[in-house]
Order: C-alpha cells, then sequence, then structure tokens
C-alpha cells in the first residue's frame, strides 16, 4: 500500500498503520472520510489528525518526528515570567470556545488563508459540546485577547491552535494549561509538527513509533470528559 490512502465512507474508525504515511511533507497519510466526531476521536487514538485548507479533500497526517511538550520542560522566559507575575490576564477554560476557534480561524497575513475551514469548526464545536474538546482564554479588561483550543483523550492534550491580540497573551493561556495539565499528572500536549515557537517553549521532538508508543499507554487511562475549570493551587 502506497500513501495516500483513500478512506472508506462507511469504516469512520478504521485508519491506515501510521509507518505507511509518506515522510514528505510531515507525514501524509490519507485522504478523504468525513470530520465525525467517531471519526476524528479514532484518528487522534491513533495518532492522526486533519490538515487541509478550503477547495482541498480531507486530508491526515502523521508526521515524523514529532513535536511533543512535556509540562515539567515548558519554559518560561524572563519576559514571559514577568507577565505572569504582573497579573494583567484574567485566564479561563472553557468559557468562549467558539470565540477562541473563530480567532484561531481568521486568515494569516501572509494572504494563504487558514486550515480551519467552516468544516473544521463545525466538527471540533460538536467535541467540545460532547467534552473532548477545550479551550483556554485569556482576558484582558474583559476582552478576549489570545488563547487556544486542542482536544484530550486519556492523559494527553493534543494541541490545535493558538492566536493572540496582546502580548504574551497566548502564552499566557499556554502557561495556565501545563500548570493545570501537571495537577492533573498528564503526560504530554501534542504539538503536532515541530516550529521555533513552540520548541522556544520546551517542545521537543520525539521519534513517530515513540509517540504512539506514549500515546497507546496514555490511552489506557480515563479521560477527562466534560467542561474543565481550573482547580490546581
Amino acid at each position: 500500500m502506497t500513501a495516500p490512502y483513500l478512506l472508506s465512507d462507511d469504516q469512520l474508525d478504521l485508519f491506515p498503520d501510521v509507518e505507511l504515511a509518506l515522510d514528505e511533507p510531515n507525514g501524509l497519510l490519507a485522504i478523504g472520510g468525513d470530520l465525525s466526531a467517531k471519526r476524528l476521536l479514532a484518528a487522534y487514538s491513533n495518532g492522526i489528525f486533519p490538515w487541509y485548507s478550503d477547495n482541498q479533500p480531507i486530508m491526515w497526517w502523521s508526521p515524523n518526528p514529532r513535536a511533543v511538550l512535556y509540562p515539567d520542560n515548558f519554559k518560561i522566559s524572563r519576559s514571559l515570567k514577568k507577565t505572569l507575575n504582573k497579573n494583567i490576564y484574567h485566564v479561563t477554560m472553557d468559557t468562549a470556545f467558539t470565540d477562541v476557534i473563530q480567532q484561531c480561524a481568521k486568515t494569516r497575513k501572509d494572504g494563504f488563508g487558514t486550515w480551519i475551514t467552516n468544516d473544521m469548526l463545525d466538527a471540533y464545536q460538536n467535541l467540545h459540546q460532547q467534552g473532548y474538546a477545550h479551550s483556554v482564554e485569556c482576558w484582558f479588561e474583559n476582552e478576549l485577547v489570545g488563547g487556544l483550543y486542542g482536544l484530550s483523550l486519556g492523559h494527553a492534550f493534543f494541541g490545535e491552535s493558538m492566536f493572540t491580540r496582546k502580548t504574551d497573551a497566548s502564552k499566557v493561556a499556554l502557561a495556565h494549561l501545563v500548570q493545570q495539565l501537571k495537577h492533573w499528572q498528564f503526560d504530554f500536549i501534542d504539538a503536532q509538527v515541530s516550529s521555533d515557537h513552540i520548541t522556544s517553549l520546551g517542545a521537543t521532538d520525539i521519534p513517530r513509533r515513540q509517540f504512539i508508543n506514549e500515546l497507546q499507554q496514555t490511552l489506557k487511562l480515563s479521560s477527562r470528559i466534560g467542561r474543565w475549570q481550573f482547580d490546581y493551587t
């Protein structure tokens, strides 16, 4: 079998082995299917995620290597530490999921549009309503100025996207999320593909096989389904 594999419309929970993914670009594994909750949860459970633009078919990826942020490795820069110490932002969880994903979906300044299509937005809103997808919001004077969203299975958080409209706002949201995940004894945050930004925050690249092994282990643990709230001290 040669990637990309064409997904069946009637087998919503079946994906090919991730080892069949193309090395370039970024581990393309399969094309087609839909964004139903059942298919999305099956994909993430197997180390696969959707990523495509408007006017393209749905494409499914499993990169090698995989970018992962372990909570204990999160790096707080001097500037971010100063921002956190000033306590100028109010941070919440799961209070404005739709607003966060819509902000993340706004067209990029480079003019190439966004990979968060309307169908993707609807699909992750559905996962949020089912208690699998979550958001972290950063507020300044009652205005949403930053945040992030993703979904969670087992003791893993799969980060999808973040946005910021004020200095360090998205990083503050991430810092609070990391502290909460440490309190819940989560294993890792999946950052998917490495970038200078996520690397500066402590993410590291690991082989895909290692990621799959760690994913399989964390999926043995109970998922925190439902609305999330901060409860760490």
